[in-house]
């Protein structure tokens, strides 16, 4: 339901998009290999978080302008939460985007909790965000980074906004991402087993 994908947005939740997650992760281990690198935008940055413990062979993850957990957008539509309530639904806009959000959201986003999650990960970990972030402040960042273990790394992309929209800001967390990430997907090679990444 997220730009000319098909679907309604206002049908899935945090739990939903976990399990798509899970569910194309297991498609890739059967019809080819498993993933080896798990990377999310936004909310979808807290989802690669949660599904990193059902996919033990990514060794690496990586957020991108990723909230330190899914309740924390709730900010976005508090002044909506009573019209929520008693309608079941309500349209919200977040950096330029209307979305449609139901009650069976709220409910479900209140019962993940990631502190312990990210504690746990077991991955390098990789953190994207801008200060300029209007939509999802970098103190979100700041968590995930010092609740998660080494090996991790934080890199703070100056002026950027919450969607990339500047090409050159897209270019660049492109360009980090894959001088990073090889080290990580090439462990096997190196006689390393990614799930014995050392704290």
């Amino acid at each position: 339901g997220l730009g000319s994908s098909e679907g309604d947005f206002a049908n899935t939740n945090f739990s939903s998009n976990i399990t798509d997650l899970s569910l194309a992760a297991d498609y890739l281990r059967n019809q080819y290999q498993a993933p080896k690198l798990l990377i999310g935008h936004s909310l979808g940055g807290a989802a690669v978080i949660a599904v990193r413990q059902e996919v033990p062979e990514a060794a690496a993850v990586a957020t991108i302008a990723a909230p330190s957990g899914p309740e924390h957008i709730v900010v976005h539509f508090a002044d909506a939460a009573a019209e929520i309530e008693t309608q079941g639904e309500f349209e919200i806009n977040v950096a330029g985007r209307s979305f449609r959000i139901q009650k069976q959201f709220l409910d479900d986003i209140a019962v993940h909790k990631l502190k312990a999650v990210i504690q746990q990960l077991r991955a390098a970990l990789l953190v994207f965000h801008s200060q300029a972030d209007r939509v999802i402040g970098i103190e979100h960042a700041r968590r995930i980074f010092e609740y998660s273990r080494h090996p991790k790394s934080f890199v703070v992309l100056d002026k950027a906004d919450h969607l990339l929209t500047n090409r050159a800001d897209a270019e660049y967390v492109a360009n980090i991402l894959s001088a990073w990430v090889v080290r990580y997907l090439a462990t096997k090679n190196r006689g390393e087993d990614a799930n014995q990444l050392t704290p």
